[in-house]
C-alpha cells in the first residue's frame, strides 16, 4: 500500500495532531476567559481542563460520550431537579439529576 510510519521530532508537538487538538481546545477554552495569576494557577486550570476534558466533555468523533465512557442516566420518574456541577473554577459544566429536596 505504500504507507510508512513517520516519527516526529521530540521537541515539534505541532507535528502531534491528537496533541494538537487538546492543545488548541484547551487554549480556545481557558485563557480568554481567565486571568492567570501564577504558575501554580496555570497549572491547576491545565490540571482541571484535562480531567473535564476526558471525563465530563462530550466529543463529537465518539457520538457525543467522552473518552472515559460514563452512561446515560435517564430522568428518574420521582420528583428531580437538574444540578449544574461547576468544573474547571465554574467556566464550564456537568449536569445531573437530583432528588429535589
Amino acid at each position: 500500500m505504500g504507507v510508512r510510519e513517520v516519527l516526529i521530532s521530540r521537541e515539534s508537538l505541532w507535528q502531534n495532531p491528537l496533541v494538537e487538538r487538546l492543545v488548541g481546545s484547551l487554549r480556545r477554552a481557558c485563557p480568554d476567559h481567565v486571568i492567570v495569576l501564577g504558575g501554580d494557577h496555570l497549572r491547576r486550570i491545565v490540571s482541571e481542563y484535562i480531567d473535564y476534558y476526558h471525563h465530563d466533555r462530550t466529543h463529537h468523533s465518539l457520538e457525543k460520550d467522552s473518552p472515559f465512557h460514563r452512561p446515560a442516566k435517564p430522568r428518574p420518574e420521582k420528583r428531580t431537579e437538574l444540578v449544574a456541577l461547576p468544573r474547571v473554577g465554574g467556566l464550564h459544566h456537568r449536569y445531573e439529576w437530583r432528588e429535589a429536596a
